[in-house]
């Protein structure tokens, strides 16, 4: 309000269960700092069965867009973690690891240099981290999609 600056969570919840109906995608645009300032987003996989998910950290493409958007993060990381913060994955260019599974999404990062996994995770809540490598800062997108079996 007024101008001012903050941290902010927004969450969104299905609170139906009688229906047939998913969140399909959630994403959050922000500044990625150092240390404990990195873009955290949370998500939760509900009812009986895994979930193949692909989470995606992206910044250099939002330099790219219409409108390009200023202080973009050139070379973001990505950490998947489970409920007790284990880390079940990371990526760094997501070209390195998985790229073939990535690809098969049909909604891989349009740049090298972003991040990707893609996992099937059993119900429960997990966390994804997006920081820059080599300790960068800039505005990056942290995207988590439900994917079909």
């Amino acid at each position: 309000m007024n101008n001012t600056t903050g941290i902010g969570l927004v969450e969104a919840y299905d609170l139906d269960h009688t229906v047939d109906s998913k969140l399909a995608n959630i994403s959050t645009r922000g500044l990625v700092q150092t240390g404990d300032n990195a873009l955290i987003g949370g998500f939760i996989v509900l009812g009986a069965s895994p979930q193949k998910v692909i989470v995606l950290a992206i910044g250099p493409s939002l330099a790219k867009a219409n409108p390009p958007v200023p202080g973009t993060l050139a070379d973001p990381t990505l950490e998947l973690h489970n409920p007790d913060g284990a880390t079940l994955a990371s990526n760094d260019n997501w070209r390195d690891t998985q790229e073939a599974e990535i690809i098969a999404t049909t909604i891989p990062p349009t740049d090298d240099a972003e991040s990707a996994i893609v996992a099937t995770l059993p119900p429960n809540a997990y966390t994804a981290i997006v920081r820059g490598a080599n300790g960068t800062t800039g505005v990056a997108l942290m995207e988590v999609y439900a994917l079909a079996q």
